[in-house]
């Protein structure tokens, strides 16, 4: 497996060329399906139409919506025309929103109108308020000085902002020259997305990617999946994380996939899509695949298309894996970890990997990929079995943050190595395991405890849908564990039953001295449980 050297733009085109009539996306929901000649034609259009309102190479340009199709569109046009996709996080609020346009110098923002019952466009009044007196175009905002388009996804009039229409009517005014001449100048090694981090800590950071970054990224993990253009990728994780324009849309389209795209993510329309355009292929996060296998409908559906996937984003419980082996027929289901630093992937699973190995590791590192893990006090590697902080170098790790070169120092070091936070531990065979966060562990009484040991074991627990633990600060110990666990429907338990079931299998220090039950955890909007949030919830809770 050889690394490529090509542009988005440029594989939009040799795919296009190699399978016009494959297809390459489909809306269920809209009944839209397009081929690879048809969609190479699309985005095209709307390349030399984001050329004709005047944006140039290396322009920000933002994007706020869920899966629709001018946000897909718009990810690939980008590609063939050199402006920097800046995705935006679809919870965002209007500090949230302002911050990202401010620090990500975004001239241009595309945005549906709303999301789940929020008025994107009274965010967007709030934020800038001169844009409803603002010709289009020539938006000029004090809060956000670089602005100075704003375009909607519908045909909707609003003061100072493009419809969609008029975005598309921009492309007459541009000959194919001219979309050409561009296409030609993109360098594979130009940044072509800012994503930002999900905000799980702190502040987000605009993470600087390049085609190389996530053409090969994408290229690889398809590659993993054994992905041909006979196979249909059911995609309900969001686009603006990593998980939805790399290891879903690109990963897809590098391999002539079909992508089956659902809009917003909920379990019966998931099934639907899945049985209807006879997919071959889901991913998504742990709490999306057990909204999928808990919902009392799931039997109706037909999943036996199913072949693989890709279940990552969190800590993959090995009960769920399991489940959607045998109960979904995703036999050959991969698991990847990384984070959005790494282009996102660096470890994978493969189809062919033992079971135990799938269910119970996040794979080996890609090719081209190096790993070490060392012990972050001293930055020594530890001998294999051991834990320590994961790092890796190689082809995929960022350019950058953007604008804060502080932040990028502390991730990657002079050597290159990126420093992830991630406790890791590899096998006598290269397989490696994420065993939590520096941050997430635990030290009770000097004891290092890692939560996601705990949660697996709870996991096998016959009324437990899902659990997060978590350490509270506690005056004799150090540290005390929280368990927050989401029962099964019509279970019923206490937490004396849960740590009955655990003494005896489980040592004593690491049976949660706290256990709360919950209907629901703080999330990113990419489907991340917040632990941080988790943390604070439970300092409350135990009043420390």
């Amino acid at each position: 497996m050889s690394l490529l050297n090509q542009t988005v733009g440029q594989v939009v085109r040799e795919k296009a060329r190699q399978f016009p009539e494959v297809e390459a996306y489909v809306y269920p929901e809209h009944g839209i399906r397009k081929t690879y000649r048809e969609f190479d034609g699309e985005t095209d259009r709307l390349a030399k139409a984001f050329i004709g309102m005047g944006i140039q190479k290396g322009e920000h340009v933002a994007i706020w919506s869920d899966n629709k199709r001018e946000w897909f569109l718009s990810q690939f046009a980008t590609g063939k025309m050199g402006a920097v996709l800046v995705t935006v996080n679809t919870n965002y609020q209007a500090a949230e929103l302002e911050y990202l346009l401010r620090q990500s110098d975004a001239t241009t923002l595309i945005l549906d109108e709303s999301f789940k019952g929020t008025s994107y466009i009274d965010i967007v009044r709030a934020v800038c308020p001169e844009s409803a007196h603002s010709a289009k175009g020539e938006i000029s905002c004090d809060r956000l000085p670089k602005l100075k388009r704003i375009i909607l996804m519908t045909e909707s009039d609003e003061p100072g902002m493009y419809k969609w229409s008029e975005l598309e009517a921009f492309a007459e005014e541009v000959a194919d020259e001219s979309l050409e001449s561009r296409f030609d100048s993109l360098d594979p090694d130009d940044v072509i997305n800012i994503q930002y981090t999900s905000g799980t800590t702190g502040f987000p950071k605009g993470v600087m990617l390049t085609h190389n970054n996530i053409v090969n990224n994408a290229q690889l993990i398809g590659d993993f999946m054994k992905l041909t253009e006979k196979d249909r990728l059911c995609i309900p994780v969001p686009f603006f994380h990593c998980f939805g324009c790399v290891l879903s849309t690109l990963t897809a389209v590098t391999h002539a996939s079909t992508c089956v795209i659902v809009e917003q993510f909920k379990p019966l329309t998931v099934l639907k899509a899945v049985q209807d355009e006879k997919c071959t292929a889901l991913n998504g996060v742990p709490t999306m695949f057990i909204a999928e296998l808990e919902h009392p409908e799931f039997k109706n559906f037909d999943t036996s298309s199913l072949r693989t996937g890709i279940m990552a984003g969190s800590t993959c419980p090995i009960e769920v894996m399991k489940k959607v082996i045998h109960d979904m027929g995703a036999d050959e289901i991969t698991i990847c970890y990384g984070q959005t630093e790494s282009s996102p992937v660096i470890t994978q699973t493969r189809t062919d990997d033992p079971i135990q190995k799938r269910v119970s590791t996040v794979g080996k590192p890609h090719p081209h990929v190096e790993v070490k893990i060392i012990n972050p006090a001293t930055g020594e590697e530890v001998p294999q079995g051991e834990p320590g902080e994961l790092c890796t170098r190689g082809y995929h790790v960022m350019k950058g943050y953007y604008n804060n070169e502080e932040a990028t120092r502390t991730a990657i070091d002079p050597d290159g190595w990126l420093h992830t936070g991630d406790i890791a531990v590899m096998d006598g065979d290269g397989y490696i395991d994420i065993t939590g966060r520096i941050k997430d562990m635990v030290i009770r009484g000097g004891e290092n405890i890692y939560p996601r040991e705990i949660e697996e074991f709870l996991y096998t627990h016959p009324s437990i849908s899902d659990v997060q633990v978590v350490g509270v600060p506690d005056p004799k110990y150090g540290e005390e564990l929280m368990a927050w666990i989401i029962l099964k429907q019509g279970a019923k338990e206490t937490a004396e039953t849960i740590r009955e079931f655990c003494k005896g299998k489980i040592s004593y220090h690491k049976i949660p001295r706290y256990i709360e039950f919950t209907e629901e955890y703080p999330m990113t909007a990419s489907g991340k449980i917040q632990k941080f949030k988790l943390r604070e919830m439970s300092e409350q809770r135990v009043e420390v």
